[in-house]
């Protein structure tokens, strides 16, 4: 063998060395492996420490090894750690091959024995795998300077603050008319009860103003193209039917619009808007849209009371749809949470019982700019309930709905209760599954809400119905319920039931993803790079997300991510270009015969078609290296960097040890499997 190679067991604490016997793996490596070019083997406790480090850089050295290998976990995790060892040393770091025996071999045996035998084997197959390897050097990629932020919730709006105030240009793109998400939508914020309409609007008003943001309201992305750091995006700014150049906000267009529209959106149904109209008195931008599914001129070709009365000029009815290119280096997704419609547990009584409300219509009737002026009242407008119940957990921690916690349901709730009995004095009863009041003042807040007099209920809420059955009950909501503390079951008459709903993913987060090249987990939030390790990255370099669009979370923390994806696209912009990885799928264009079986395949579109010589090319700044076009390619036209046929061949005959049974050859092998 003329490669000189280095092994280096790590027992990982016991998670390794609990089931695999590491000083037999290591002594038969440096026996039986020594024909296959392994000079030196070793094993150390923690392989990643520093002294673990130290002792690769110094074998390579001494030694002049040429080749490593690493049993230890999976590449996913310390991959990098090893090349930069390898690379300290003097070594190229992609001639460094890192095998999994903890993942792959000890986490999924209790035999001793067999778990042994089995890391030889991984690891035989990684010492003649390595033996392939070639020398590599990453690849340089340029940045643009601008960025795209995608969403204009409370994530999406920190994130352009930190990039703007750094001196970078964002265009902020909102679907909806104004910036601020649903926080806009709140009164209060837990646990310190802040107005949240106080803390939100001068972070609107410093994103609609700041020199560095261009704001793209009542706009969408249709189309992404490019790679990290030369992304082009096609948005498709809506017609506002508004001329933005002329308008000055006055509202009298608003005034005197005829056509009253149920605000679905902004007031949760409770409450009514113009077919001209803007969400909400602080929106950013001032400027009015025209809804033109509900404006009479555009049903029937009548009225035009905006345009008449506007003092400027700026209605303007011919407005079309405007699509707008930009060239941005990064991205940043933060689009947010949809609320579980309780509709779908029909046995809670939403839509069909009047007095049911969701969160979002409680947060509606409590806000002072609401329906009812920030009067706790039924449906009626008028009646103030003597007692109320909230309910936790509606769609979250079901199997039936949404497995997962929602985060902020537990919270929410006894905010609602401290407001009930703040505004009315109410009778306030919460049930709830489990209290999770785990953040900062988050548990001094549910003691202060035990200390007002709510009663607290342990145990899921199984109906609410109006069908009464004592005369105490008439007229009133029944919350029927096991009592889980109390051990019986109990039906406690309300005037008005509150469903803390989760969060869930937004209705087109699949559509988004795929958009933007990103994954979408089970339950369709988006997936990062690593859940703890990386939360604001993902797999497509340069994409970046933020807030309720990964998961369910509450204020503080979609401010802390937004700001965590915004220093990582600044180092991004600042070190001026980024260095990918250098495994990546190439197209032998004399083999290519033009079928573009693999164009259609690739989940990164990194594969254009050249018409004018019928074959494919592979954008390597683009392409992620997972393989899926080298499988399918027909006419084997396509390699992949780092995983050629000689490296797979080796390594299934170095895991079936005939590289030590009879000492054949890979290419021997591939002949061998072929017939």
């Amino acid at each position: 063998m003329t490669e000189k190679i280095g092994v280096y067991v790590c027992h990982c604490g016991t998670n390794i060395a609990g089931t695999v016997d590491v000083a037999e793996v290591r002594d038969w490596a440096e026996k039986r492996l020594k024909g296959r070019g392994v000079v030196v083997a070793r094993d150390y406790k923690f392989m990643c420490s520093s002294l673990g480090q130290e002792l690769i850089e110094k074998d390579i050295k001494e030694n002049e090894l040429t080749r490593v290998v690493v049993a230890a976990c999976s590449p996913h995790l310390h991959e990098q750690t090893f090349r930069t060892a390898c690379k300290r040393g003097g070594l190229n770091p992609y001639l460094c091959e890192l095998v999994s025996i903890r993942e792959q071999v000890s986490w999924v045996h209790t035999d001793q024995e067999a778990a042994t035998d089995k890391a030889k084997a991984v690891l035989s197959g990684g010492v003649e795998r390595v033996q392939h390897h070639e020398p590599l050097e990453p690849l340089r990629v340029p940045i643009h300077p601008a960025t795209l932020v995608v969403g204009g919730g409370i994530a999406g709006i920190q994130t352009a603050l930190e990039i703007a105030d750094a001196g970078k240009h964002v265009y902020l793109v909102e679907r909806d008319p104004s910036i601020g998400g649903h926080m806009a939508q709140f009164d209060k914020t837990f646990p310190t009860l802040d107005c949240s309409a106080c803390i939100l609007t001068p972070k609107m008003v410093s994103a609609g103003t700041h020199p560095n943001i261009t704001l793209l309201t009542w706009s969408e992305v249709e189309k992404v193209d490019g790679y990290v750091g030369n992304f082009v995006v096609t948005i498709r700014k809506k017609a506002r039917c508004v001329n933005t150049e002329l308008c000055t906000g006055c509202g009298i267009c608003q005034e005197k619009c005829p056509k009253k529209v149920i605000d679905e959106i902004y007031e949760a149904g409770l409450g009514y808007r113009k077919a001209v109209y803007t969400p909400f008195p602080q929106a950013v931008p001032k400027y009015p849209v025209i809804d033109k599914p509900n404006c009479t001129y555009f049903l029937k070709g009548t009225c035009k009371a905006c345009e008449k009365f506007c003092p400027t000029s700026a209605i303007d009815f011919n407005q079309e749809d405007e699509l707008i290119t930009v060239e941005v280096g990064n991205i940043v997704l933060a689009t947010g949470y949809d609320l579980f419609d309780p509709r779908r547990i029909p046995h809670y009584g939403y839509g069909r019982l009047a007095n049911v409300f969701t969160s979002l219509e409680f947060e509606r009737l409590t806000n002072a700019a609401g329906p009812t002026n920030g009067s706790i009242v039924l449906r009626d407008g008028k009646t103030t309930p003597k007692a109320v119940g909230i309910v936790h957990c509606v769609g979250s921690r079901d199997r039936n709905y949404n497995n997962y916690c929602s985060a902020i349901c537990c919270m929410q709730s006894l905010k609602f209760a401290h407001l009930v009995k703040e505004r009315t004095g109410a009778t306030v009863y919460n049930f709830y599954i489990d209290m999770r009041t785990a953040a900062k003042a988050y548990d001094e807040f549910y003691q202060r809400v035990l200390e007002e007099g709510t009663l607290f209920v342990r145990g899921r809420v199984a109906e609410v119905t109006d069908a009464a059955r004592l005369p105490s009950e008439e007229g009133k909501l029944i919350i029927q319920v096991e009592d889980t503390l109390a051990g019986k079951q109990r039906r406690i008459p309300v005037d008005m039931v509150i469903l803390s709903a989760g969060l869930q993913p937004r209705f087109d987060a699949k559509a988004t993803a795929k958009l933007f090249g990103i994954s979408c987990s089970a339950d369709s939030w988006f997936i990062e790079k690593h859940p703890k390790l990386d939360p604001v990255a993902t797999m497509t370099e340069g994409v970046f997300i933020a807030g309720c669009c990964a998961g369910p979370k509450d204020i503080p923390n979609s401010v802390a991510q937004g700001a965590a994806a915004a220093a990582r696209v600044l180092a991004h912009i600042d070190e001026g270009e980024i260095m990918l990885e250098p495994v990546r799928a190439t197209v032998i264009a004399e083999k290519c015969s033009g079928c573009r079986i693999c164009n259609n395949l690739c989940p990164f579109n990194a594969i254009l078609f050249h018409e004018d010589r019928m074959v494919s090319e592979v954008n390597a700044a683009l392409c992620q290296g997972c393989g899926t076009c080298v499988a399918a390619c027909p006419a084997g036209a396509i390699t992949g960097t780092g995983f050629s046929n000689e490296q797979i061949l080796s390594q299934i005959e170095g895991l079936l040890m005939l590289n030590i049974a009879n000492g054949r050859r890979p290419v021997e092998i591939a002949e061998a499997v072929m017939a």
